[in-house]
This record gives C-alpha cells, structure tokens and sequence, in this order.
C-alpha cells in the first residue's frame, strides 16, 4: 500500500489540516451507494461542495449526500491526477477492498 496514504479515525474524519500545498485524491460514496473518485488540493471544502450540491461534480448532484471513504495525500497536483486515474480503472469491488482496508 502507499506510503501517501493517511489513515481516517474510526469516525471517518479527517486526521489533519487541510493544505494548498499538498494534493488529495478521495472515493466518496454516494447516498445510492455508488463511488465516486475525484481529487482537490482542500479536500473538507470539496466535500462541503459535493453535498451542497451546487459547485460539486455533476455525478454527485443527485446523488447526496456523500460521505467520505477514503483519501491519500501527494505533494503534486500531478501526482494526485495519475493515482485518481488509476484508482478510476480499479473494479468497484477493488475500489471498496481499497476503502475497506483504509477504514481498519
């Protein structure tokens, strides 16, 4: 597993403060089950947008609220890009043994 990844509390909050210099990418799961895979460089103030619902992605409009499941941290946006894309390819039975062994 990554060394980029930081453990959630048995609560599912997030550890540490937020920073513009880092980069995170996140699954999310949606109010209808489904997953939802995105990254941001302010992860609380991107899931505050996914359940307001008005500057969140298009796929979690209609799909609130979301809760957070899992995330890892990098020091570049393009670091961030390249992992949320191969966590994009993943299964969603990849996906959730990914959030699964996050939340243990």
């Amino acid at each position: 597993m990554s060394n980029n990844i930081v453990k959630l509390k048995k609560q599912k909050s997030i550890t540490h403060e937020a920073k513009t210099d880092v980069y995170y990418v996140y699954i999310l799961e949606c109010k209808d089950t489904t997953l939802y895979t995105g990254s941001t460089h302010d992860i609380k103030k991107r899931i505050q947008a996914h359940n307001s619902g008005k500057t969140g992605a298009k796929y979690t409009k209609t799909r609130r609220p979301v809760t957070l499941m899992y995330f890892e941290v990098y020091p570049t946006k393009s670091d961030a890009l390249k992992r949320e894309w191969e966590i994009k390819k993943l299964s969603r039975e990849e996906k959730l043994r990914l959030t699964n062994s996050f939340l243990k």
